[in-house]
């Protein structure tokens, strides 16, 4: 791959879905719930023969980057960037933008997550290759994955004009992002054919972004420029902690690419991709038995039991389901979640609702 193409993967989040496994103190991107690596391991693992270790940068926050680095340690300490505060993916981007262009001006940067499955990593590397090119052409670069069922708990991508072919790939102009939908219009979307849901995961010059920000973020790209005027100096961490904790929080596609000029989007057919967002996502990438039922650790016992998700912390512990269908049971050391495949996604309800009242399960 080209010389001048970075990774950065954003390792900040909690992934509040996935509680009560996902914790504060453990996040979703540090589980083993795929195989023996964690989420985060395999996402540096599936960027071999793309990206060395050296052109990997993660960004994520101090209380995780010890453990991040003991799960990845081939990539440089100094390449682990580490914001004071969390402040949303956009100065997470600017951030990474700001260690990257001191490092190459002419660096085209690919934007990626930590936390979600690839089944075709060969595929992946496919569409890098074909986002770099589009991105050297100057646009700001989107991967749209293939919709296989109306979710409404992604958001959109709406393609427009045909922009040709790179690397083999079809290329389009994006028209629109639409939020996240509700049932209704998710199904109108799938139905046009014209939509992709969001993967978040993006592609683009160093200095191609630079300049949407001063666009669209003026007062992010003017605390940005304070920390790139500092960096690599003796007074790189106080300007980054004093200028960082005034930043508002904001996502990169509401301030960015939503406005943006020159988006394009690559459909990423066949990826076999999932963002392991909930418990009932693992439906999606992981094999059940005969009854179509889910057991990750401990043990399970189930009589009459069908498509249900059980997963037990303790290789002792065992769980007894009869005549049941459609569950999630998740028991962990002090908390017991037991809620319906399609109640999942409320999990972060009661997260929030913890915060405020029960803070020392989080």
């Amino acid at each position: 791959m080209e010389e001048h193409y970075f990774a950065v993967i954003m390792a900040g989040g909690g992934g509040t879905r996935l509680w009560p496994l996902s914790r504060e103190a453990h996040p979703k991107q540090m589980l083993r719930l795929l195989g023996d690596r964690s989420l985060f391991q395999t996402s540096v693992q599936r960027l071999e023969g793309v990206f060395p270790p050296e052109r990997i940068f993660v960004v994520t926050v101090e209380d995780q980057a010890r453990q991040l680095q003991s799960q990845a340690p081939q990539i440089p300490k100094e390449n682990y960037l580490l914001e004071p505060l969390p402040r949303g993916t956009a100065p997470v981007v600017g951030l990474a933008a700001v260690a990257i262009r001191k490092r190459d001006p002419e660096a085209v940067m690919a934007v990626l997550t930590a936390d979600h499955f690839i089944g075709n990593e060969d595929r992946f590397h496919g569409l890098l290759e074909a986002a770099y090119a589009v991105a050297q052409a100057g646009y700001l670069v989107t991967l749209g994955i293939e919709p296989t069922f109306p979710a409404t708990g992604y958001g959109y991508i709406q393609r427009g004009d045909y922009l040709g072919k790179y690397q083999d790939l079809d290329v389009y102009r994006v028209l629109r992002f639409r939020e996240k939908p509700d049932q209704e219009h998710a199904e109108e979307m799938l139905v046009a054919g014209d939509h992709a849901w969001n993967s978040g995961m993006f592609v683009w010059q160093v200095d191609r972004i630079r300049r949407e920000f001063q666009r669209q973020m003026p007062a992010l790209y003017q605390a940005l420029s304070k920390i790139e005027q500092a960096w690599d100096t003796p007074e790189e961490q106080e300007v980054l902690k004093s200028v960082w904790p005034n930043i508002e929080k904001e996502t990169i596609d509401y301030g960015i690419m939503e406005g943006a000029d020159q988006v394009a989007v690559i459909p990423a057919e066949g990826l076999n991709w999932s963002d392991v967002g909930s418990w009932d996502s693992l439906f999606e990438v992981l094999p059940g038995d005969e009854s179509g039922n889910i057991v990750m650790g401990g043990r399970h016992i189930g009589l009459e039991t069908s498509d249900t998700l059980v997963y037990v912390d303790r290789e002792r512990r065992l769980i007894v389901t009869i005549g049941v269908q459609d569950l999630v049971v998740v028991d962990t050391d002090d908390v017991l979640l037991v809620c319906r495949v399609d109640q999942a996604q409320k999990v972060r309800q009661v997260v929030q609702k913890l915060s405020e009242e029960e803070p020392k399960y989080l």
